[in-house]
């Protein structure tokens, strides 16, 4: 069975005005939220091994592993997306990121 890499690509970081349009939700200290700080869009990231790059946040690596690994163990989303790809996202329903995996060089054989 081969096993691939999977290069990580931000696409977007949205803005809390981007889902709550007349409505600001606030966090418990009484701020306004604000987009998420981890990443921003441009940044790239490589999976190896189906390992968690460093400096990636725990919380997006837990919503895009699955998509993932479908892609590390030669799987395809298509129709819906072409061969080897797939846009996922963290499951922040305040301050979303978007994410592109592409799967990319097989790896070793383990």
């Amino acid at each position: 069975m081969s096993r691939y890499h999977v290069k990580i690509t931000v696409v977007n970081c949205a803005e809390p005005t981007d889902i709550f349009k007349n409505e600001q939700p606030l966090m418990p200290d009484g701020q306004h939220y604000k987009k998420c700080n981890a990443f921003k869009p441009g940044d790239e990231f490589v999976s190896e091994r189906g390992r968690r790059p460093d400096n990636f946040c725990e919380w997006a690596w837990f919503d895009i592993y699955k998509d993932l690994q479908v892609l590390r163990f030669g799987g395809s989303f298509y129709p819906w997306i072409e061969d080897g790809s797939m846009y996922t996202c963290c499951t922040d329903g305040v301050r979303p990121v978007t994410f592109k995996l592409e799967r990319i060089t097989e790896s070793k054989k383990f």
